[in-house]
């Protein structure tokens, strides 16, 4: 009788503290910022195919999801581990003499790196720096100096502290993790100042698994998760570590880069019909915003004008969400827009929306307003 009591006591405190770990990591997306401590395994070589159409652009819910199909099978899950740098690095593949040569900016909770080089070294050294860490190159446009990654699994480590006595012993003693099903895949930037001097902008963007039910069908689906800034900037300071070969002087500069001045925006009307984005910014401190705001968002930019001050991006024309979710993963609603800057003074920018087929029609013209008011919330 005591044996049986025991044995259910025992299945109890399993249960529970399988199901306490899973809630405890839902919580990662509020670490701080601790460039150098925080730990993260990706599972290489499983991927989740690109999306044809972004995510919606505002926070993330229900229909911005693609089915579960969608996720490769039959894969070797090796697990790749950001712990143990020094074991992983190579010091020869550091392409900076000192680490004064890379200094770090900020604007609110976003840094980039300027690091006295070329583009042309950058962009190669951040190739190698991807492919080191576990990742392989899923989109690559030199033209406007963006690098996309795959899509890997991410199964975080859960402090002992976080699990309790009971569940920390529990945990040693089996071999499964306690995780929540993310995928993430990074987008990087390069853009050249002149001909001696890059910046360079990593971006993180998430997916979470969930269960959907459609009447008595069960299905699972992928759905836009939530950045984690502090994951974001580990892996910056990363790079910078590869791309340096100094740890410490580069885990201070990521704390300490000074925040530059608060971006304030305005969503205006336009003479014809569309709407107009108003920065109170100079000409090239909006175009970095605008670039900034089209990562966030995961918008594809099929080309820019830098002499122009003009982008070529790829979205859905609709401001119908629900049409969205139906027809992800077809190319059926994908059009091509511009984007252009005009500067009225030193201190005044604006932005406007072009539908180059000219065609339009009012659905567009709607769509501009949310366009802009979802670039608006990333500031």
């Amino acid at each position: 009788m005591q044996l049986k009591v025991f044995t259910i006591l025992f299945s109890t405190i399993f249960i529970n503290a399988c199901v306490d770990s899973v809630i405890d990591t839902s919580n990662n997306q509020k670490r701080d910022i601790d460039p150098g401590n925080i730990s993260m395994n990706y599972y290489a070589d499983k991927t989740v195919k690109s999306l044809v159409i972004p995510p919606d652009l505002t926070s993330p819910q229900s229909q911005n999801s693609f089915r579960i199909s969608e996720y490769v099978s039959g894969v070797n899950e090796t697990v790749v581990s950001f712990s143990g740098s020094e074991e992983t690095r190579d010091k020869n593949t550091k392409i900076l003499q000192n680490n004064s040569d890379v200094r770090v900016e900020r604007s609110g909770q976003r840094r980039w790196l300027i690091i006295n080089k070329s583009s042309d070294i950058v962009w190669e050294s951040a190739k190698d720096f991807f492919r080191q860490e576990g990742f392989s190159i899923k989109k690559s446009n030199k033209k406007i100096g963006i690098l996309e990654t795959d899509f890997l699994e991410n199964y975080p480590e859960i402090p002992e502290r976080s699990l309790g006595l009971i569940r920390s012993m529990l945990s040693k003693a089996l071999t499964a993790r306690y995780t929540l099903p993310i995928i993430d895949k990074y987008r990087l930037r390069v853009e050249p100042i002149d001909e001696k001097s890059t910046e360079v902008h990593l971006t993180l963007f998430s997916m979470k698994e969930k269960l959907a039910k459609s009447g008595n069908v069960e299905s699972t689906i992928w759905e836009a998760y939530e950045k984690d800034l502090a994951l974001e900037t580990e892996m910056l300071y990363r790079l910078m570590v590869y791309m340096t070969g100094d740890e410490v002087n580069s885990r201070q500069k990521i704390l300490q880069a000074s925040e530059q001045k608060n971006i304030e925006t305005k969503v205006l009307d336009n003479f014809n019909g569309y709407a107009k984005l108003q920065f109170n910014s100079n000409l090239y401190e909006t175009w970095d915003s605008i670039n900034w705001a089209l990562d966030q968002l995961n918008i594809e930019i099929e080309d820019k004008d830098i002499k122009e001050r003009s982008f070529y991006i790829k979205s859905v024309g609709t401001s119908n969400i629900g049409i969205i979710s139906s027809i992800l993963g077809t190319d059926a609603l994908v059009k091509t827009y511009q984007i252009i800057l005009k500067s009225l003074d030193e201190n005044t920018t604006e932005v406007f929306f072009n539908d180059i087929s000219g065609e339009n029609e009012q659905e567009t013209k709607d769509y501009s307003y949310d366009f802009f008011r979802n670039m608006q919330k990333v500031f």
